[in-house]
C-alpha cells in the first residue's frame, strides 16, 4: 500500500507540472491586472510549437525556445488588445484560445498531413527523466530509499523547473520591487501612475512573463511527458490552472498546493481504470476521465472561501489627465 501510495503521488508530480506552470503565469498577470483567460491557447499553441520546431530540428531545447516565443507573441497580442486599445480582456483571451484550437490543427495538418498531429518524437528529442544521484543505490533502502528513488527521482527537467519557480515566484512578487509594483498595479494603478511608473509597461512584462511561463507548460506536455502533439492536448488544463490560482488566493504556495490537488486526482483517476466495484461492477473510461474535474470543482467549491482577487482585476486603465 505504501508503494502504490508513492507511486499516485510520483504521479502527481508530473500531471501537476504544467498546471504549476501555467497557474503562475497566471499569478502574474492577474496580480497586474489583466485577466489572463488565454492560458489554455497558449499552452495549446506552445505544445505545437515545440513538438513541430522539435521534430524539424531534433532539437528539443530549440523546440521549448519555440514554445516560448509563441507563447510570448500570443500574450503580446492579449496585452496590445487589452492593454494597448483598452479592450475586454475576457473576450480577448477567449479569442487567443479559439485562435488556438483551429490554427494549431490546421496549420499540423498543411505542414505534416498527420490529421493534426505532429510526427512522433524519439526519446533523444525529448526531455527525458533523470535520475538524481544514488537513487538506483538506495532504492532497495525500505521507505526513505523508495521516496528518493521514485518519488524525487526520475522526473524531467521540467517538473523540477516547475516546482523550483514557486519559492522564486514568491520572492519575486512579495519580496523585489517588480514585484511590489505589480501588485499595486493590479490594486490601485492610479497610485502607480502618481509615482511615476508606466502602469501598461508593468502590465506588459506581466503578460510577457505569463507568456514564457505557459510556453514552457506547453512544451511540458508535447516534448516531456507525452512523444508529439496531438490536437486539443491542453484538454482543459489551462481553465483548471485559473481555478487553482483561485483556489490558492493569488499568492504560489497555497496555488501550488491547489495544482497537487488536482494532480492527485488525476492520477487516481488513472489507477482506477478497469477498477470494479462490488455492485456497479467495472468503472467506465470516460467516468474515470471526468472524474478529476468533477472532484475538483466539488473541492473548490466547497473548500475555498472567498477569494478576492486583485481590486484592479479586469479592468482597463485610463491614465488619469
Amino acid at each position: 500500500m505504501f508503494e502504490s501510495l508513492i507511486l499516485i503521488l510520483d504521479a502527481t508530480l508530473r500531471v501537476s507540472a504544467p498546471l504549476i506552470l501555467a497557474a503562475l503565469a497566471g499569478l502574474f498577470s492577474e496580480r497586474s491586472g489583466i485577466v489572463n483567460i488565454a492560458l489554455e491557447g497558449k499552452m495549446l499553441s506552445g505544445a505545437f510549437a515545440a513538438a513541430a520546431m522539435t521534430s524539424v530540428t531534433g532539437s528539443v531545447w530549440l523546440g521549448l525556445l519555440a514554445a516560448i516565443g509563441v507563447a510570448v507573441c500570443l500574450s503580446l497580442i492579449h496585452g496590445f488588445a487589452s492593454i494597448t486599445h483598452r479592450g475586454d480582456q475576457i473576450v480577448s483571451g477567449v479569442a487567443i484560445n479559439m485562435l488556438a484550437v483551429g490554427l494549431t490543427v490546421t496549420l499540423g495538418r498543411f505542414w505534416f498531413g498527420l490529421g493534426g498531429q505532429t510526427p512522433a518524437l524519439v526519446d533523444s528529442e525529448r526531455f527525458l527523466p533523470i535520475t538524481l544521484p544514488g537513487a538506483d543505490a538506495v532504492a532497495d533502502v525500505p521507505v526513505l530509499g523508495l521516496v528518493y528513488s521514485e518519488l524525487l527521482s526520475g522526473h524531467n527537467v521540467l517538473v523540477y523547473l516547475a516546482l523550483a519557480l514557486v519559492p522564486a515566484c514568491w520572492w519575486v512578487v512579495f519580496k523585489t520591487r517588480f514585484g511590489l509594483r505589480l501588485r499595486a498595479a493590479g490594486e490601485n494603478p492610479h497610485a502607480v501612475d502618481t509615482a511615476g511608473i508606466s502602469v501598461a509597461w508593468l502590465r506588459y512584462r506581466a503578460l510577457i512573463v505569463a507568456g514564457i511561463l505557459t510556453g514552457i507548460a506547453g512544451a511540458y506536455l508535447s516534448t516531456a511527458h507525452s512523444a508529439g502533439f496531438v490536437p486539443n492536448m491542453s484538454a482543459g488544463k489551462g481553465f483548471i490552472a485559473l481555478a487553482a490560482l483561485i483556489f490558492g488566493k493569488w499568492r504560489p504556495v497555497p496555488v501550488l498546493f491547489g495544482c497537487l490537488l488536482f494532480g492527485f486526482l488525476d492520477a487516481i483517476a488513472i489507477r482506477l481504470q478497469g477498477a470494479e466495484l462490488p455492485i456497479v461492477g467495472e468503472i467506465p473510461v470516460q467516468a474515470i476521465e471526468v472524474l478529476p474535474y468533477v472532484l475538483t470543482v466539488l473541492l473548490l467549491a466547497g473548500f475555498i472561501g472567498r477569494a478576492v482577487g486583485p481590486k484592479a482585476v479586469g479592468q482597463p486603465y485610463v491614465k488619469s489627465r
